[in-house]
């Protein structure tokens, strides 16, 4: 089968090609991939080629595809997984394999699996670690976003807090106490405060920072606080650049008490430092951002760490529990991830996003594997509409949707742009 899909290279080096896939083996499975959502981790290893401690020593010679948060359908089973899985399935993937504790992963690692492929076959590999995930939603899209939910989740369950008197850990954030989102008012940090108040561990208290009024307003537009109210959460937005004392500001809505739960979605040492500087006795601080400078550092306040037992955790993913429960919840109605979407594109467009990723402003760039599109981003449908009636219609949806991407834009597009 041939298949089209954007392959590494070397360090700058991908390319949109045209390829025969394998033969499907007794312990594989033949998909095709619907979307996939663009990753700065996938940024990150263009950049870094054979150097990336997930791209083979060899991907000159035997170039691997591109993309680790991609959501499909199966079009074949081998004998192996006939019993687990079947034809017709809808599927989203934990590429976070661990298989036999190695770093490879969908994505990165592999020559005939990656999100950024119309078809793919799926080693053994990824079913026997429990990573090929059954997925039941009318949307691909929200199965590429989960990947990115997972991450989010897994930094809820990655908070801790101690008992003095047992010196146990307790792991989670604390329930009905108070978190703070810093520099959340971006796609990731969106989907933080989506997940805060319709966990199963809510704080009674949730506040989210940002510098930017604008990102707020969307921020408050799409998780209301009358949303939160409903939950049972007191949500306050707060712009720390309009605050004469940030912490003053921050630590006056705890009534003085602080913070349980502090995290930090972007690598900026001031924002990490106003996150210690509100932590409450045994606060947990939680630094989500990665950064890409290896010597990247932000002072603490270790008088706190002894007397007041504050203290700091970070993770760069989520496991496939973390994922199960990102999809579960998605598919119940109660996380909607469509916020984090601000891009949408054809396979045509994967390239120039993937290489410039961190030059786009908004959110997650979500590519459709099928269609010929540039990368586009919502806000500017209607403009394009003016004069392209598919960009018309899909504006029309988009904004009877509050601005969001949804499965009926998903449809239309699908049925309607031009093949690829």
């Amino acid at each position: 089968m041939k298949t089209k899909a954007v392959r590494l290279y070397g360090a700058n080096d991908i390319r949109l090609e045209e390829f025969d896939l394998p033969e499907m083996k007794e312990d594989e499975i033949l998909a095709k991939v619907i979307s996939d959502s663009v990753c700065m981790s996938t940024h990150k290893a263009v950049l870094q080629g054979a150097a990336h401690k997930r791209v083979p020593n060899d991907v000159a010679e035997h170039p691997t595809i591109m993309g680790h948060e991609f959501c499909g359908e199966i079009l074949a089973v081998g004998a192996k997984w006939k019993d687990q899985y079947k034809p017709g399935d809808k599927f989203a993937i934990q590429p976070a394999l661990g298989y036999k504790g190695g770093p490879e992963a969908p994505g990165y690692s592999y020559r005939y699996i990656g999100g950024n492929s119309q078809f793919i076959v799926i080693p053994n590999e990824v079913m026997e670690c429990n990573c090929l995930l059954h997925y039941e939603n009318d949307a691909f899209f929200y199965g590429s976003v989960a990947e990115p939910i997972s991450c989010i989740v897994a930094g809820y369950h990655t908070n801790y807090h101690t008992n003095n008197v047992t010196h146990q850990h307790t792991m989670g954030i604390v329930e009905g106490g108070n978190t703070i989102l810093m520099a959340a008012a971006g796609p990731m940090g969106l989907g933080a405060i989506d997940y805060a108040i319709h966990c199963d561990r809510r704080p009674s208290l949730l506040v989210v920072t940002d510098i930017d009024s604008a990102r707020l307003a969307r921020a408050a537009s799409i998780v209301t606080v009358e949303e939160a109210e409903r939950c049972g959460v007191k949500l306050v937005y707060v712009n720390t650049n309009e605050c004469e004392d940030a912490r003053a500001y921050l630590l006056a809505l705890t009534d003085g008490r602080g913070y349980d739960d502090a995290f930090v979605y972007a690598p900026v040492r001031p924002v990490i430092e106003l996150a210690d500087s509100v932590l409450g006795l045994d606060g947990c601080l939680n630094f989500f951002a990665g950064p890409t400078r290896q010597d990247f550092s932000a002072m603490f306040n270790f008088y706190n760490v002894h007397y007041n037992f504050t203290h700091i955790c970070g993770n760069s993913g989520g496991n496939t529990d973390d994922m199960v429960e990102g999809i579960k919840m998605m598919n119940s109605g109660k996380l909607n991830p469509a916020a984090m979407i601000t891009h949408v594109g054809g396979l045509d467009a994967a390239i120039d996003t993937i290489n410039n990723l961190d030059k786009i402003p908004g959110g997650k760039k979500l590519i459709y594997n099928f269609i010929s599109m540039p990368l586009t981003a919502l806000a500017d449908l209607a403009e394009l509409g003016k004069t392209d009636p598919l960009y018309a219609r899909l504006s029309e949806i988009v904004e009877a949707n509050n601005g969001l991407w949804c499965a009926e834009a998903e449809k239309y597009l699908l049925a309607n742009a031009k093949p690829i």
